[in-house]
């Protein structure tokens, strides 16, 4: 039987999903990864793409060296036909391996610069694609100097972290300090690599924002649909009178309701902006936000959307994008199965306030609505305002197998959902948030 090498797993979300959809498809796996005490659930138990390895191997992954070392020791053993990761931070050392033992993947050279924010801007800049003014500070000086050319209010964020870490929009010099020293302060992310500590300092975009789903496979991009994207602006008060703003992606619509006109410049500005950082091959979710002059770059991701936008996708287009990231690893053309639904939806629990959550009030009804293949809501305890995408308690996914109706449900069935947190002061609804 072929095997699958998977470079380390995220935790959450995908990294839950793929194990038991590789055993299902009946494809083995052998996890490679540098330290088994990470895969543990909430309440302890092991991690299920643990249980579903065929082997696990540890070994240092944050050395490419020791890496391809591990990995053809592994596959003297096994037939190994694709490597793949759902870990952001080892998309490139997916690749490196890939290449490696010659099989299909990206070029590791575009995933380098595709999870590095200002390698990806100074790709589209040599590409002549249209991007929004911003600069890179590895120093406050520079910074400071930045924000002040730019002209605030400006976003700040870190070059090489995921999940809205650390991304904020500020409007004065404290705001700008105290995120400054966020993003530079830390020497390793979560995995122990390394950090690059520059700050990515961008004129703020205005106007909506949309994420694109595509497949490219020899240096061919496909769409797979374009996520109408909503996020709450959570703000965040700094010493010195200055605020600063954090984004969380508050809720998921697929597919977004555009013109042609609209999905075909989205489309195509994305398309552009894949070849400009060299992605010929490979699942990407593109952020952009469609500003009065046309798309401009968010953030490119070389990988499927999170925030349980592989699941959106899926019910509408028929393609799983944790399939297609299978097939693409074993070097085959994607192919979709039947849709179930028309429209899907998803909406992010949210609390406003720091507090205790003693329960919610609406839960039960949940269990029985038709409209609602899917949802996860946190348990009583210590729930925090969140900071980015990281710190939402839960999700409601909503679908309507044969109308664009999702989006509303999502909507209505959120404004049903009430939290009660203690704290000093009432929590506002949480469809308000």
């Amino acid at each position: 039987m072929p095997t699958l090498l998977m470079i380390e797993s995220w935790l959450q979300s995908t990294g839950l999903s793929l194990p038991p959809l590789l055993r299902a498809a009946g494809h083995e796996y052998v996890l490679i990864m540098r330290d088994p005490r990470i895969y543990t659930l909430p309440d302890g138990a092991p991690h299920p793409v643990l249980a579903h390895a065929a082997e696990v191997v540890v070994a240092e992954t944050n050395d490419d060296d020791a890496l391809i070392a591990a990995a053809r020791e592994t596959a003297a053993r096994y037939d190994v036909a694709g490597v793949l990761t759902t870990c952001d931070y080892y998309l490139t050392a997916a690749a490196v391996v890939a290449r490696a033992l010659g099989l299909p993947g990206p070029p590791p050279g575009a995933l380098r610069t595709a999870t590095n924010k200002h390698l990806v801007r100074a790709a589209v800049a040599r590409a002549g694609l249209p991007d929004v003014p911003h600069a890179v500070a590895a120093g406050w000086d520079e910074a400071r100097a930045a924000a002040a050319a730019l002209g605030y209010p400006v976003v700040i964020k870190p070059v090489d972290l995921n999940s809205g870490t650390g991304v904020r929009r500020v409007s004065g010099d404290a705001a700008l300090a105290d995120a400054f020293a966020e993003i530079t302060g830390p020497e390793r992310n979560t995995r122990d690599q390394p950090l690059a500590r520059l700050a990515l300092i961008e004129r703020v975009l205005d106007g909506p924002e949309y994420s694109v789903e595509a497949v490219t496979r020899d240096g061919v991009t496909t769409v797979l649909g374009i996520t109408a994207k909503t996020v709450t602006e959570v703000a965040r008060p700094v010493a010195g009178g200055a605020d600063a703003v954090s984004y969380v992606e508050s809720g998921h619509d697929f597919p977004a309701r555009l013109d042609p006109g609209t999905r075909d410049a989205i489309t195509g500005h994305v398309t552009r902006v894949l070849a400009a950082v060299g992605l010929t091959h490979g699942i990407s979710h593109t952020e952009i936000r469609l500003t009065a002059a046309g798309p401009r770059l968010v953030e490119l991701n070389p990988r499927q959307g999170g925030g349980y936008i592989f699941d959106l996708v899926r019910l509408v287009t028929g393609y799983n994008p944790l399939r297609v990231l299978v097939s693409l690893a074993l070097g085959e053309t994607p192919e979709p199965a039947a849709p179930e639904a028309a429209s899907a939806a998803v909406r992010f629990l949210l609390t406003p306030a720091d507090g205790v959550l003693r329960s919610i009030e609406g839960a039960d009804a949940l269990h029985d609505d038709a409209r609602v293949p899917a949802h996860a809501l946190p348990r009583p305890g210590a729930v925090l305002r969140p900071a980015d995408n990281n710190d939402r308690l839960g999700h409601v996914l909503v679908a309507d197998p044969d109308g664009d109706r999702a989006a509303g449900w999502a909507d209505e069935i959120l404004a049903g959902l009430r939290l009660d947190v203690r704290q000093d002061s009432p929590v506002p609804h949480v469809g308000a948030v």
